[in-house]
């Protein structure tokens, strides 16, 4: 597998001179497999500029949640509009609406114009945690902590291991952290992981005030892939405020924390082999 992320910012995007270096989309990462496949994590407005070219018949977008700054980028991905591609788009389960019913709520007037309706070469997957299979990528999805519905991802090829956790509260709720593994969300999905792709929104002094935000502080992320023991940690979903200077500083005190995991500052643009 190799993977380039396209998005990695996190709530909404930002775009300015002090944002150049890490990029300004939120959520995606596009994910080709040995067989040709491209497999898309999350469709934030990242999701837009993303290549195919034509080169890939069947595109899958997996969606970990339906916020805003994951699912934002669908209605601009030039091949959800194209009758001559097939294109599938998974996302969590509700127990009150389908997948199809609850992204309709905004590819919808008058939030936006194109109707969901008017995809009709998209099929809309709805998941449970468990596993599946996309040609040679096996999948297995999980809920973690975060408000809503959230899934993260394990994908799996070859022996090789990309685990995706792009919104993630492990600690949430957590007296100490970390604690026993079979205690901790995502640890199934990362544990002994090539590459983990993880939620690094906060520094601890920022986290204080946002406890059950949903995101990770940089120590709890330090002490959760030491836990997991994953071989590569890149950054994600970096917070709007938080400009490039900033973000250096941070994966800075990052890899003084994290033990024997190498840390890869998630920039856009990013390409790595698994």
């Amino acid at each position: 597998m190799i993977f380039r992320l396209w998005g990695t910012r996190g709530s909404i995007a930002v775009a300015g001179p002090e944002t150049i270096r890490y990029g300004g989309d939120t959520s995606a990462v596009a994910v080709t497999s040995g067989d040709n496949r491209l497999v898309v994590l999350d469709g934030g407005s990242g999701l837009r500029p993303i290549e195919t070219d034509g080169v890939f018949e069947r595109i899958d977008i997996l969606l970990s949640h339906l916020h805003m700054d994951h699912v934002q980028g669908l209605p601009f991905f030039a091949p959800l509009l194209d009758p001559e591609r097939e294109v599938h788009v998974w996302g969590p389960v509700s127990t009150t609406r389908t997948l199809r019913q609850r992204l309709a709520r905004y590819l919808s007037p008058p939030l936006f114009p194109v109707r969901v309706r008017d995809l009709s070469n998209v099929t809309f997957h709805d998941v449970v945690p468990g596993h599946f299979e996309l040609g040679t990528i096996e999948v297995s999805a999980d809920l973690v902590s975060h408000p809503g519905s959230t899934l993260g991802y394990r994908l799996v090829e070859d022996g090789a291991t990309l685990t995706y956790l792009p919104d993630h509260e492990p600690a949430f709720g957590a007296r100490l952290f970390p604690g026993e593994p079979e205690w901790t969300s995502g640890y199934d999905l990362a544990r002994g992981a090539d590459v983990l792709i993880h939620d690094a929104q906060y520094d601890d002094e920022e986290y204080v005030e946002r406890v059950g935000w949903g995101h990770s502080s940089t120590s709890q992320l330090a002490a959760f892939a030491e836990m997991t023991e994953v071989e590569r940690l890149v950054t994600f979903h970096h917070d709007p405020a938080h400009t490039d200077d900033m973000l250096d500083e941070l994966h800075e005190r990052l890899e003084s924390q994290v033990g024997d995991t190498t840390v890869v500052p998630g920039v856009t643009g990013l390409v790595v082999e698994v």
